[in-house]
């Protein structure tokens, strides 16, 4: 059997390597700053490889083209390995989520991880969407408001197979890892529970 793959894919600066080290107990560079992961960071388990794309997005201190440049580079890797794919995880800072979808949508424009779900959804078989951060978020209500932005019928719960509440930097992924696990174990990918330690 030819291996198979999950991809993580988000902005820049939402956590997504930090989530990447936490579901699999290894470590990726990370950084303080947007822009630090700038190629993917694959780990091969048997059969199972799992890649931390870089974060697309405005980055600041980047020119624009830059940005761009990440943007198709993320999205011709998930178009050249569809086939191989099995699921994908989008993170998204569950804190700044709405703020930056509303900026983009005054502006007329689709907001970039909207339009990430959108493909995701179309190109890979299974789409798990961790909202990262939940530690800066005063209510989960705010869920709600993400799962509708994201064309989801509120309330949240109902989508409690796609929308993760997590927080990467404590470790908080439980629910995510679980169901991560299970869904590439029904999928016959024994290999799967060698990379959730």
């Amino acid at each position: 059997m030819k291996a198979k793959e999950v991809i993580l894919a988000g902005r820049s600066n939402v956590g997504k390597s930090t989530l990447f080290s936490s579901l699999l107990k290894v470590e990726v560079r990370k950084g303080k700053k947007p822009g630090t992961t700038i190629k993917p960071n694959s780990f091969q388990f048997g059969k199972v490889i799992f890649t931390d794309l870089p974060g697309f997005g405005y980055v600041s201190g980047y020119k624009r083209s830059f940005s761009e440049k990440v943007k198709d580079f993320v999205v011709e890797y998930i178009e050249t390995n569809a086939r191989r794919i099995v699921a994908s995880v989008e993170v998204i800072d569950a804190s700044s989520f709405l703020e930056i979808a509303e900026r983009w949508e005054r502006r007329g424009n689709i907001p970039v991880e909207i339009e990430m779900f959108e493909f995701l959804n179309e190109v890979t078989p299974r789409v798990f969407l961790a909202a990262n951060k939940m530690d800066k978020v005063d209510d989960y209500s705010i869920l709600n408001k993400i799962a509708e932005k994201l064309g989801m019928q509120p309330p949240w719960e109902n989508w409690k197979h796609v929308i993760y509440p997590v927080c990467a930097k404590k470790g908080e992924v439980s629910t995510l890892k679980r169901d991560l696990k299970q869904y590439l174990l029904s999928l016959n990918l024994k290999d799967a529970a060698k990379a959730f330690r």
